[in-house]
């Protein structure tokens, strides 16, 4: 009888999760996730038949942690401006976490395919907030989008030299 599998892979991709949290995604290794868990690397492969596949399910994982801090954004009384704090938010207290999902060219559609999401959540709330037709929504949402992310690009980077009073003018300007 085989051994009893220890972990579990949603164990193995939260373990990676942590190690991509401080090395980055390029950094994550099966050696690294197995010293996180404690254990040799035959349990990650007992799931993953290669790192490309684990990378993906660290992606998914990554992007579903992202999903969080939008979501809150969207709750806010003005789901546009929630959603630019928000995603500023992600990029200071996830810096490894944004530059997997939007900063490597690995990251399956990147910022433009999470962009064009986020633009269909919000697109409804800025219709009816601005009075815009959809288009004029669109592109609204575009340019605002393209100033937030370079934004939180600085942000990840430590290149950024506004403080956060700054940063929330500059959404709301």
């Amino acid at each position: 009888m085989p051994p009893k599998v220890k972990f579990t892979k949603d164990e193995i991709v939260a373990a990676g999760l942590r190690v991509a949290r401080i090395k980055g995604a390029e950094g994550v290794t099966a050696r690294d996730i197995a010293a996180e868990l404690g254990v040799s690397t035959r349990p990650i492969f007992t799931y993953y038949r290669g790192m490309d596949e684990l990378r993906s399910d660290l992606r998914l994982a990554a992007r579903a942690v992202y999903r969080r801090y939008a979501e809150e954004g969207l709750r806010q009384p003005i789901p546009f401006l929630g959603f630019g704090q928000q995603y500023l938010r992600f990029a200071r207290e996830e810096p490894q976490l944004y530059r997997m999902l939007f900063l490597s060219p690995s990251a399956q559609g990147g910022a433009v395919a999470e962009m064009t999401q986020s633009q269909a959540l919000l697109r409804p709330s800025l219709c009816r907030i601005y009075r815009l037709d959809e288009t004029a929504a669109d592109r609204y949402f575009r340019n605002m989008w393209l100033i937030v992310h370079g934004l939180a690009t600085l942000i990840v980077t430590d290149s950024c030299p506004y403080s956060d009073a700054e940063l929330s003018a500059i959404l709301t300007e």
